[in-house]
């Protein structure tokens, strides 16, 4: 069994961590870390472009849970989700079109609502 992957998200001042899934688009993901870029909002989602061109997985999906991080191919994006989106008719998450969830972050997700625009995120591996 492959060791658990970490990571680390900074975004304007906010630290969460997560851990990466056992897929093809967080394989990709880990290999071209560090990655960063300046945050976007879509209600509670940020979402940054990455340089990363990466297919559609089967169980790509538009429905994800609170703390899901995805790559949305159309952007191409990271997106941490921690709410509701424009597109959520309830309390789960809705992205605009379906992503690759790739990972979960651990811990407290409400921090990210501190997130503003343009602040910086940069995603790296936790290692040792």
């Amino acid at each position: 069994m492959a060791a658990e992957r970490a990571i680390r998200i900074e975004a304007d001042g906010v630290r969460v961590y997560a851990v990466l899934a056992a897929t093809p688009t967080a394989d990709a993901l880990w290999e071209a870390l560090p990655l960063e870029g300046p945050a976007r909002r879509w209600g509670e989602e940020i979402y940054f472009d990455v340089p990363l061109r990466l297919p559609l997985e089967t169980g790509a999906r538009t429905e994800v849970a609170i703390a899901d991080l995805g790559y949305w191919p159309q952007g191409p994006a990271i997106a941490l989700f921690f709410g509701r989106t424009p597109a959520s008719s309830g309390a789960v998450p809705t992205a605009v079109s379906p992503v690759n969830v790739f990972g979960r972050i651990t811990g407290d997700t409400t921090r990210l609502s501190r997130v503003r625009v343009g602040g910086r995120v940069k995603i790296t591996r936790l290692e040792g």
